[in-house]
């Protein structure tokens, strides 16, 4: 997910050059804004261009995912979906690949949502918080555990009372799923933005069918439409380098 031209190109490539070594090249797309497209394209040469999906409006992280996730489930039914953001620094890519194939592995047998949550170093305020059912031990445990909660920015209080409790992690912004699981959840929770892709498996690779989609999706992300609210929420913790350039 490329946000375009307020992210340096720079953290464009080198999410791409993270990912292909845990997925085939040909199998890594990129949402971005139509504006920025012919810019990711000579960020990215080796991608064909059928891979760059472009979105003609600014719509939010769920309408970008029904996009990449309606194309990719054409393409192949069966397909796991790693979504992560191309704005993040990531500071140990071989513990990044390892726990990126470890959640893939669970999520490739089991039918849920599954993002990674970052083990917080302190009680920030600037990051939204995922609280995990499996208590105060949750930070040294390394495997899936069951969400509990969402909190979009807490008060440095309850940041605070958050970390203590050992149950919090910060939501990192990427997600690993079925392409099918997703979508089924988008169209059981989000049937205002699913509706709008009817008919998509003829008419996803069309940019006529793309523009009319987008022109009335509402503006809404990932977090807030899909995974406040299933209960196919699963965490899997996180213990390498992370940042978000906004943070920098």
């Amino acid at each position: 997910m490329a946000g375009g031209s307020s992210v340096p190109a720079v953290y464009l490539r080198l999410t791409y050059e993270r990912f292909v070594s845990i997925v085939p090249k040909e199998n890594i797309l990129v949402v971005t804004p139509r504006t920025y497209g012919s810019v990711a394209r000579s960020i990215i040469p080796e991608l064909p261009a059928e891979n760059i999906l472009l979105e003609p409006y600014a719509r939010g992280t769920a309408p970008c995912m029904a996009y990449a996730a309606y194309t990719i489930l054409k393409r192949n039914p069966d397909a796991v979906i790693v979504a992560s953001p191309s704005d993040l620094i990531i500071r140990d890519d071989g513990l990044f690949k390892e726990t990126v194939e470890s959640a893939l592995d669970y999520v490739g047998k089991e039918d849920v949502l599954m993002t990674l949550g970052i083990v917080p170093k302190s009680p920030d305020v600037n990051f939204g918080y995922i609280q995990v059912k499996e208590g105060k031990n949750a930070y040294y445990m390394d495997k899936p555990l069951k969400v509990k909660t969402f909190t979009e920015k807490p008060t440095a209080a309850l940041a605070e009372v958050f970390i203590r409790t050992g149950e919090f992690f910060w939501n990192s912004g990427i997600f690993i799923w079925k392409a099918s699981t997703i979508v089924s959840e988008m169209e059981k929770y989000l049937p205002e933005l699913s509706e709008l892709f009817i008919g998509w498996q003829k008419g996803i690779s069309d940019h006529g069918f793309i523009e009319k989609a987008y022109s009335g999706c509402p503006k809404i992300s990932l977090d807030y439409g899909v995974m406040e609210r299933t209960d196919r929420a699963w965490l899997y913790p996180a213990k390498f380098g992370w940042a978000d350039i906004d943070r920098l």
